[in-house]
């Protein structure tokens, strides 16, 4: 019988990974961490956000009157407020890709 060794053969390494960098000097660590705050602090503002929609529309249930240039309807303010938010999220996004193309480099 074939002795079996206590070690498990290790893969080997593909040519396009990026070798680990045996320290990484204060700058390369600052930004690492800069980044990683700005990704918690973006994730927490968004979670809050959520919150507050949420909390907005569930204490907005009446049905109000909606006055249109041309005649007027009645809609729940749930709907008026949750088709407000996704019209504005949509504009933020479509502002954006136009403000992108606008002003990239050639």
């Amino acid at each position: 019988m074939a002795s079996m060794s206590p070690e498990a053969p290790t893969p080997p390494s593909s040519p396009d990974a990026p070798s680990p960098s045996p320290t990484e000097s204060r700058r390369e660590r600052l930004i690492r961490h800069g980044h990683r705050a700005r990704l918690y602090t973006s994730a927490v503002a968004f979670v809050a956000l959520l919150a507050v929609l949420i909390v907005l529309t569930s204490k907005n249930t009446r049905s109000v009157k909606l006055d249109w240039a041309v005649g007027s309807t009645h809609a729940s303010l749930v709907w008026i407020i949750l088709a407000a938010a996704v019209i504005g999220w949509l504009l933020g996004i479509t502002t954006a890709i136009v403000f992108h193309h606008r002003t990239r480099r050639p």
